[in-house]
C-alpha cells in the first residue's frame, strides 16, 4: 500500500498573515550565517536560465541546513529577475520555494518565496552591517527603490541610530514613492534625491542595489569616506574598478559563490584578479562565529558583497513553515 503524502502550500497572503518581524528575519539569517561558518550547511552555486528574447532571467538556488529542526531541511528556490515587470504592475522578482525532508526526499511544502527573496537580502545586509559598520552610523545612502530596497532600509534603520536616510533611483516617480513608503514606517527623516552622488555624499552606510542593464559607475570610489561601510550587490556592476583599492577589508558571504556565475557587482574585480582568495579578508560566517574580528577601528573602510545564498532561503522557509504549522495556515495538497 502506497503511503499518502501531503504537503503544505503557502501563498503570499498566507505568509503575510504570519506577520514576521524584522528581528525574526534578521535572527534567522544570522543563525544560518553562523551555521555556514561552522560548516553545517551544504549548497551549490546558483545557476541561471536566460530565455531567448526575454527581458530577464531565472536563478535556481539549492541548499541544505543541518541545524534546522530535528533532521535538517533542504530546499530549492526558483526566482525570476525581470526588471521591466513594473510596467505590468508586478514585482521584478517573483519566486517559488520547495522544501524537502533531507532523510527521504519527501516534499514538505511549496511556498511563494517573493517575500523571502526580499527580506533575506535585506537581512543579510543588516547582519553584515551589525558586524562591520560603525555602531554610531548616522547617514544611510541607498541606490535602488524596488525589490529588496525596502527591507534593506528598514532593517538597517532598526539597528542603527540613523539621523537621515537618502534614497534614489533612475525614475523620479519610483524614488518619490519609495521615500513616501518609508516615511510611513519610520521616524527617521527620509529624503529622495536625484542622483547616486547625492545619496552617497558623506554617508556612513552606502548600499548600491541598482537594477542596471549595463555597467555604470554609480557608487564612486571617492564617495567612500574613512569609516564607511559599503554594500554593492546589484546584478550588473555599478562601481568603479578601483573601489577595492581604498578598502581596508573586503568580506563576502561565500567565496565560491562570489567566483561563480556571470552576474554580480564585483564580477569584473574577480575576473581581473583585483578580488581573489588572497585579497579577501573573510567570509561573513567567519566573523559571525568569532573566528575573525569584524570592524576593529572606526576609520576602517569595509566592503561587504553578498550574492544571495540559498541557505538563507532555506532558513526563512523553515521559519515560515514552522509558524504556519503552528497556526494551521495554508492549504494541504495531496502529493501522492
Amino acid at each position: 500500500m502506497i503511503q499518502e503524502i501531503w504537503l503544505r502550500f503557502l501563498n503570499g497572503a498566507d505568509i503575510d498573515g504570519l506577520s514576521l518581524s524584522a528581528a525574526d528575519v534578521i535572527g534567522a539569517v544570522e543563525d544560518v550565517v553562523a551555521a555556514h561558518g561552522r560548516g553545517e550547511t551544504v549548497f551549490e552555486p546558483r545557476t541561471h536560465l536566460v530565455p531567448r528574447g526575454g527581458a530577464g532571467h531565472f536563478n535556481v538556488l539549492r541548499g541544505h541546513v543541518d541545524t534546522l529542526g530535528e533532521r535538517g531541511l533542504s530546499g530549492v528556490k526558483v526566482v525570476g529577475d525581470f526588471v521591466p515587470n513594473y510596467q505590468q504592475g508586478l514585482p521584478s522578482e517573483l519566486a517559488l520555494m520547495t522544501v524537502f525532508d533531507p532523510t527521504n526526499g519527501v516534499p514538505l511544502a511549496i511556498m511563494d518565496a517573493t517575500l523571502i527573496t526580499e527580506v533575506r537580502t535585506g537581512a543579510m545586509t543588516a547582519v553584515g552591517a551589525k558586524h562591520l559598520a560603525r555602531a554610531d552610523s548616522k547617514i544611510l545612502g541607498h541606490v535602488g527603490a524596488r525589490g529588496t530596497a525596502f527591507a534593506n532600509v528598514t532593517m538597517l534603520d532598526s539597528l542603527f541610530p540613523l539621523e537621515e536616510i537618502r534614497v534614489t533611483s533612475r525614475r523620479p516617480e519610483s524614488r518619490e514613492a519609495f521615500a513616501a513608503r518609508l516615511r510611513e514606517v519610520t521616524g527617521t527623516p527620509v529624503r529622495a534625491v536625484a542622483t547616486a552622488d547625492e545619496a552617497f555624499d558623506g554617508a556612513d552606510i552606502l548600499v548600491e542595489a541598482s537594477r542596471l542593464e549595463e555597467p555604470t559607475p554609480l557608487l564612486r570610489t571617492a564617495a567612500v569616506k574613512p569609516g564607511a561601510f559599503v554594500v554593492p550587490y546589484g546584478t550588473i556592476s555599478a562601481v568603479e574598478i578601483d573601489l577595492l583599492d581604498v578598502m581596508d577589508k573586503v568580506v563576502v558571504d561565500d567565496w565560491r559563490e562570489s567566483r561563480a556565475g556571470r552576474f554580480g557587482s564585483l564580477r569584473a574585480h574577480v575576473d581581473t584578479g583585483r578580488l581573489s582568495e588572497d585579497t579577501l579578508y573573510a567570509q561573513i560566517g567567519d566573523i559571525v562565529t568569532g573566528r575573525k574580528p569584524g570592524r576593529e577601528r572606526d576609520d576602517e573602510r569595509i566592503l561587504f558583497w553578498h550574492r544571495g545564498l540559498s541557505i538563507l532561503d532555506v532558513a526563512l522557509a523553515h521559519l515560515i513553515l514552522t509558524r504556519a504549522e503552528a497556526a494551521d495556515v495554508g492549504t494541504m495538497l495531496r502529493y501522492r
